[in-house]
């Protein structure tokens, strides 16, 4: 009798829900074909799980498809980062990177083997790899420094990431020698584990800021005595929503939150579209210049490249001034984000290659391309993208979600709505309990330090000893029905944009003997 009871429990629950179904007006699917139709928002749902694991090729999938994500988690596990039986791209496709390896590889004076296989030993021998230049040299800081590896963790602010998400990526990045941009949202607890810093100052100036709203110097200089921050990054924009400000909930603004912030705990926080501290370039290059100053710290802007004027009257004040920002992050329009209006993410801000070209021709063309340190963002965290950013003249290379799926990140693309079912994206303490930071930052900094090793090996089967010397003319873009062209032609360069003199070369090569 039991199952009759249960038996009837389950059809009058479906019976209920038909009758809903039929007397519902807002779903015309489910007021069509009661109960059935209910299984279209159930597909919907799990679409992106279905498209990830069952339906897409390997190389289909968007932003990052399987082998990418394959790489990052056997890097971050140290297991087997090989793939068998070939290639699946589409190499024959339009601007497809093809690295023109030489002759005669680079041989290791250390006595390291870049061709070794991804164990831990091998993975580890490749500790470190500077950047070719110094942070602050050409305006002399005195916290001027060469950072020890030019791949770093990007902006992602306690709050848009979990505490023991950001826990994790800095004891990952203390544990790989790299620097961690705190992103906009201050400087929590959690970025406080060991790793250096790159403070970020957005509109909101979060953890730099007066009650009302604007820019504090000494709340900065504070800051920067508590806090291992090597470098400042004043935010004009990200790749995917520029031209936005940003508002935190009432609801999300907790003590913790709030005490990082420099903000009312329980009240509703807004972020400008723009900062309230300049209006122009010259009044920008002022405010960097005061906060180098106060601080004693190289300071970098970051940006989405939309329009070119903003770029020319840039370099030509650095050029007539000697005065300006120490480094410039370019931010590409495929970059991420927790949450952006669809247009924004596909229709505003140059992609990366085509935006830092853009940008890197207007320095370079007014001779003040080798001034600053270029830093590149977006999707950038795999070694053959990156290789291609070095070759265009990016010097450091920023991770964002590529970090996040070394720690965890399964591409479920639920971070706009809070409930990221791996803990990192989220606020809920339920969803983050499972994430332990002691595990996940021994994986982000295994895949740090895994990618660093990658851009070694590929260095040395193009000749060079370091990324930064592979030239342009070593990376062929393949060109549909038209054969190839070098990168360097395809957007413009000049090779003396770009030239290493062999004192240079020299220096290069010792750092990473």
């Amino acid at each position: 009798m039991t199952w009759l009871f249960v038996l009837a429990a389950v059809v009058a629950f479906l019976l209920i829900l038909a009758v809903i179904d039929v007397i519902q007006t807002r779903h015309a699917i489910r007021r069509n074909f009661p109960l059935i139709g209910r299984l279209r928002y159930v597909l919907e749902r799990l679409g992106p799980e279905l498209r990830q694991y069952i339906v897409t090729d390997n190389d289909e999938e968007r932003p990052f498809n399987r082998d990418q994500r394959r790489w990052v988690y056997s890097s971050a596990k140290l297991e087997n980062q090989y793939f068998g039986f070939g290639t699946d791209n589409k190499m024959a496709g339009p601007l497809y990177p093809i690295f023109r390896q030489s002759a005669f590889p680079y041989v290791s004076t250390n006595g390291l083997n870049p061709a070794a296989g991804p164990s831990a030993t091998a993975v580890r021998a490749e500790h470190h790899l500077p950047p070719a230049k110094i942070l602050g040299e050409w305006r002399d800081r005195p916290g001027a420094f060469r950072p020890q590896s030019l791949v770093a963790i990007s902006a992602m602010s306690f709050g848009s990431l979990s505490g023991r998400a950001v826990e994790s990526l800095n004891r990952g990045a203390a544990a790989a020698d790299c620097l961690h941009n705190t992103g906009e949202g201050g400087v929590s607890s959690h970025h406080l584990h060991g790793g250096e810093l790159i403070f970020q100052l957005g509109t909101g100036y979060f953890g730099a800021r007066t009650p009302d709203g604007r820019f504090d110097l000494d709340a900065a200089m504070a800051l920067i005595d508590r806090a291992p921050i090597r470098a400042i990054e004043v935010k004009l924009s990200q790749g995917a929503k520029p031209g936005l400000g940003g508002v935190l909930p009432a609801a999300k603004v907790t003590e913790e939150v709030a005490a990082a912030r420099g903000v009312p705990v329980g009240v509703t926080v807004a972020s400008p579209p723009r900062h309230a501290e300049f209006g122009t370039v010259a009044e920008m290059i002022g405010f960097i210049e005061r906060i180098a100053d106060g601080c004693k710290v190289p300071v970098g802007i970051k940006s989405a490249v939309g329009d070119p004027g903003f770029w020319v009257e840039l370099a030509d004040e650095m050029a007539a001034t000697g005065r300006g920002p120490d480094f410039i992050t370019i931010d590409g329009g495929e970059g991420g984000t927790g949450a952006a209006p669809l247009v924004f993410s596909d229709h505003v801000s140059l992609p990366f290659r085509f935006g830092f070209a853009e940008v890197y021709r207007i320095f370079a063309e007014r001779g003040v391309h080798d001034r600053v340190m270029w830093i590149g963002a977006g999707r950038l965290g795999f070694p053959g993208e990156a290789m291609v950013a070095m070759a265009l003249g990016a010097d450091m290379i920023y991770v964002a979600r590529e970090a996040m799926l070394a720690i965890g990140c399964i591409q479920a693309q639920e971070c706009h709505t809070g409930h990221c079912p791996t803990g990192v994206a989220t606020q809920s303490k339920w969803l983050t309990r499972g994430l332990d930071p002691t595990d996940k930052s021994t994986r982000a900094a295994n895949y740090l330090i895994s990618f660093r090793h990658e851009l070694i090996k590929l260095a040395h089967a193009c000749g060079k000893p370091h990324p930064g010397l592979v030239s342009g003319r070593a990376v062929a873009l393949m060109m549909e029905g038209e054969g190839t062209t070098s990168l360097w032609n395809h957007f413009g360069y000049r090779d003396l944009w770009q030239a290493v003199g062999p004192e240079q070369e020299a220096e290069i090569a010792k750092l990473m003997s």
